[in-house]
């Protein structure tokens, strides 16, 4: 489970998990379908780049029983993940939340950055 040294910090958490941001050890911890899986931010990286590539229309519309789930195995990690295609959707909308939240201070400081503050009286 979680290391008892760890400081988390919630990104972002719907109703089927959560991602944290472990400050101590500079690391990501996805819970999800019950179980907490550490990540380094690399391997985060890269494991939202492998959900974002799955292409939900092909797996939709593909009659096989092949396409009734998803094997993913995250880099550097002891998890397998074996996701209905409800499962997948809900992991990748708490991927894409975290990377939202995650970039929301680079946009927050770009536009602040790009909007010139006038402050002539």
């Amino acid at each position: 489970m979680l290391c008892g040294f760890a400081h988390l910090e919630e990104v972002f958490r719907t109703v089927h998990g959560a991602v944290l941001q472990c400050s101590n050890k500079n690391c990501y911890w996805l819970e999800f379908m019950g179980d907490c899986t550490p990540f380094k931010v690399a391997d985060f990286i890269q494991f939202k780049k492998q959900i974002e590539e799955i292409d939900l229309d092909s797996l939709l519309n593909d009659p096989s029983p092949r396409a009734d789930y998803t094997i993913l195995m995250p880099f550097r990690s002891q998890r397998c993940f074996v996701l209905t295609l409800n499962e997948l959707l809900n992991l990748r909308e708490i991927m894409e939340g975290a990377k939202f939240m995650m970039e929301l201070p680079g946009f927050i400081k770009d536009c602040l950055h790009i909007s010139p503050v006038s402050n002539k009286f």
